[in-house]
């Protein structure tokens, strides 16, 4: 008997966007254990991954974007063997859904359409520019229609998602618990305050600066910014760290409170709170803006505190920095809730049913 086979259309290559990571890319041992076969198609190769996030080089971009347009086109004739066809965000960063739609009405394959954002909103610093406009954002709702299943990070994805199929699943990003541990800190006379996360996202970091340095002139911390970009803020008590998957659970363990500022948006509700569950997965008390699933994660983990304003927010971490012992019971308790409700064991039946 033949595998069935599942093919996973991407923006990105293999192990480097945290989204892919801990959306699918986690379970494809899984997968494999359960008798399907795959192939991975990102959009990006890697040498035009590395490049195009990047100031300059504005010929080699324009090259490298053609050149992955031409092998997504010519993706179209090589669907006949695949039962599923699993799309994450999209087939390609801009234009119509045309992929999709070959897909869907010319091979009738099953799409199972993946998101873990509001990607059908107009990105907060793009609202009417060009890039918005070639974004083509209204293709959300019509792979939603066309789609055998919607996997959605989220309940306010899920709501959305549910105007346009009746087949929405509720599909947590995950954390693969035997990856994501806790490590022996060595002693430090600073508290590290640590902040995780993609380029796109620092902005958030921003809206907290002011309590931060507010507290940097009663304790003596170190803001720890992990990143795949440099923030473009400097303040004295920040350091930075290229993420880079070789450390990243070494430079995790490095943080003793993490934190998750957002501002309150209907763009921010559909986050999936991944920055949260990555501290508590390896023992790291939480801090956060109690938007979208943040306000269940932090109510229902009891492993740290809810911050809406400046005084909530200093306060908050006042207390942590000051008391070793409550870090460390936070710390459990998040743990253990990770593993219960967000860990790739815990969902395993949820994922795979996608494919049923």
């Amino acid at each position: 008997m033949k595998p069935r086979k599942i093919l996973f259309i991407c923006p990105y290559p293999f192990d480097e966007a945290p989204s892919q990571r801990f959306r699918y890319e986690q379970y494809l041992n899984i997968i494999k254990n359960e008798a399907y076969a795959f192939r991975l198609a990102p959009f990006l190769n890697l040498k035009a991954w590395k490049i195009l996030y990047k100031s300059g080089n504005s010929a080699k971009k324009i090259a490298w974007l053609i050149i992955s347009f031409i092998k997504r086109f010519l993706l179209l004739f090589q669907l006949h063997s695949y039962e599923f066809i699993f799309i994450h965000r999209e087939a390609s960063p801009v234009g119509p859904p045309f992929f999709e739609w070959i897909v869907r009405f010319i091979w009738r394959k099953k799409i199972i359409y993946d998101f873990d954002d509001a990607i059908w909103l107009e990105d907060p610093g793009e609202k009417g520019s060009l890039k918005a406009v070639l974004k083509w954002k209204s293709k959300v709702r019509n792979i939603c229609k066309w789609s055998y299943k919607v996997s959605c990070g989220n309940e306010y994805l899920a709501e959305f998602a549910k105007k346009y199929n009746d087949k929405v699943v509720v599909n947590p990003t995950t954390i693969d618990t035997t990856y994501h541990r806790a490590l022996e800190k060595k002693d430090s006379e600073k508290t590290v305050i640590g902040w995780t996360g993609t380029h796109s996202t620092l902005q958030y970091l921003k809206l907290v600066l002011p309590v931060l340095d507010q507290l940097s002139t009663n304790y003596d911390f170190e803001l720890l910014v992990i990143s795949n970009q440099k923030p473009d803020f400097d303040v004295h008590y920040m350091r930075f760290i290229p993420w880079s998957k070789r450390s990243e659970i070494e430079d995790l363990n490095k943080i003793d409170i993490g934190i998750m500022p957002l501002s309150n948006d209907i763009w921010s509700q559909g986050k999936c709170g991944f920055k949260l569950l990555q501290y508590m997965a390896v023992k790291k008390p939480i801090v956060g803006s109690p938007v979208g699933v943040n306000e269940k994660l932090l109510t229902e983990s009891r492993a740290g505190y809810s911050a809406t304003n400046e005084k909530e927010w200093t306060q908050k971490l006042s207390d942590l920095i000051e008391d070793y012992n409550l870090r460390n019971q936070l710390g459990k308790k998040g743990r253990e809730y990770v593993e219960k409700n967000y860990s790739v064991l815990s969902n395993k039946n949820i994922f795979l049913g996608l494919m049923k």
